[in-house]
């Protein structure tokens, strides 16, 4: 049959461009009109919407190869940003025990994504020049079976966001090159899809860590402190100008029984970055609360037996 008049007004209506009007407001309610400021309210608008769909794609369709291709694209046309890429078995042949354990078992590659902005000259003033780089490394674990010490039907349901952390720096690394930062920061991907196959990582296996460490598994669901390790060793062996690690992921369920829902979890060595993590949580709605950091007491906990 032909469609109504009713038909025809909603599809004209649909096809017709809608307008949306976005007034940003400071702390104290005034309307931000400066461009500077509309601009980097922009630059996290969109790092913050680039994780959202990140954790949100399905896991067969963001492989580990999808995911590298996807900071390829973001990145392969601004010359302030290069990238390097370590892969499957280069990763074993080069050391990263962590991230090639974790990941050897899947049918996609494990790998480790360095991508690098250096500020462009004209952005460097003299209050600026000098300034410590930063490097921001996320847990990338794309699915999350729990590998060998398999998850339950239930707990393994949504273990696509177990890459969450990656995303969150991915998107903050973003909008920092976006609003041209005027510091050098390293972004460390660690990318793996902890599966369940011949291949797959073993409790009981003794795996040597990029730091020269050795770990006993005794949880191949406790995988993400293992993938973490290799790139935090990689950023404080290689880069002498870093002052600051910040390390992000869906680190442990434990977290949930320490802050809650809807803190994130902060462990911090120093007291002064442990506030500036919360300070930044309260400003930005993304809220944070510490964590007990008292390695001389609980490191004991983790020794073999």
């Amino acid at each position: 049959g032909e469609e109504s008049d009713d038909g025809e007004e909603a599809k004209e209506a649909e096809d017709e461009e809608r307008l949306i009007h976005v007034t940003f407001l400071d702390n104290d309610g005034k309307v931000v009109k400066t461009e500077a400021e509309v601009k980097a309210a922009e630059a996290a608008a969109e790092g913050v919407r680039l994780a959202c769909r990140l954790v949100d794609t399905h896991p067969e369709e963001l492989t580990t190869t999808a995911y590298a291709r996807e900071c390829r694209d973001l990145f392969e046309d601004d010359s302030a940003v290069t990238m390097e890429e370590i892969v499957g078995e280069e990763l074993k042949e080069r050391g990263y025990g962590g991230i090639y354990n974790v990941g050897k078992g899947a049918t996609e590659p494990p790998r480790l994504m360095i991508l690098t902005y250096d500020p462009p000259a004209e952005v460097i003033t003299d209050e600026t020049k000098g300034l410590s780089s930063v490097a921001l490394v996320g847990k990338g674990i794309v699915y999350d079976t729990g590998g060998l010490a398999i998850k339950s039907r239930v707990g393994m349901c949504g273990m696509k966001h177990d890459m969450g952390g990656s995303a969150g720096v991915l998107g903050g690394f973003l909008a920092a090159v976006k609003l041209r930062t005027p510091r050098k920061i390293r972004l460390l991907l660690c990318l793996a899809e902890n599966a369940i196959g011949p291949k797959a990582v073993r409790n009981d296996d003794i795996i040597t860590q990029y730091s020269g460490k050795t770990v006993e598994i005794n949880n191949s669901d406790a995988e993400g402190r293992l993938v973490l390790s290799d790139a935090v060793a990689h950023a404080t062996r290689h880069y002498d100008d870093v002052d600051l690690v910040v390390d992000m992921a869906t680190l442990t369920g434990a977290q949930l029984i320490s802050t809650g829902r809807m803190h994130a979890g902060v462990l911090a060595n120093t007291e002064e970055l442990e506030r500036e993590a919360v300070r930044a949580g309260l400003a930005s709605g993304d809220l944070t609360y510490p964590l007990l950091y008292a390695p001389e007491l609980l490191k004991k906990e983790f020794n073999s037996k």
